[in-house]
């Protein structure tokens, strides 16, 4: 068994709302809307999540067109999903602070059948790992480091 790709980012809080994200050689620019306080300067945290679910899932849906054996031009998504805005401010405990459901709408520009398609779908439902994590638990281990200072980059 060969070992797993590892996937890493650095990140510094420039402010209560926004976040300069460093991933290889790019640079995100993560922030809340000014009516939630922010800056507008970036795309909020779970608008990336949204973003981040569609780069994926164009990604996997050429890769499996191409198994399949149609020709795929291109897929546009829409996407939305709502939150429960009292448990990500402290207001509440009753419901999760994430997302209760995701819908992804794909109109893919696609020289196959609704038969092909659907089982399309389903193959990228299956494989995509931004999916997987989105619809699985993952563990996820929080620590915090006390630092003086800006972090070394």
């Amino acid at each position: 068994m060969r070992a797993a790709p590892q996937v890493n980012i650095k990140a510094q809080s420039k402010n209560a709302t926004k976040t300069v994200v460093n991933a290889r050689n790019f640079q995100m620019i993560i922030d809340e809307p000014q009516n939630l306080g922010g800056t507008n300067e970036g795309a909020n945290p779970v608008e990336y999540v949204l973003g981040a679910l569609s780069g994926c899932l164009t990604v996997v849906g050429h890769m499996a067109a191409k198994e399949m054996g149609f020709t795929l031009n291109g897929m546009d998504m829409e996407m939305k999903g709502g939150l429960n805005p009292a448990r990500f401010m402290g207001q509440s405990n009753e419901e999760r602070a994430g997302f209760r459901e995701i819908e992804v709408q794909i109109h893919a520009d696609a020289d196959a059948d609704e038969e092909t398609l659907k089982k399309w779908v389903a193959a990228i439902e299956d494989r995509c790992p931004v999916c997987d994590n989105l619809s699985h638990e993952t563990p996820v281990r929080i620590a915090a480091i006390k630092w003086v200072g800006a972090m070394n980059n």
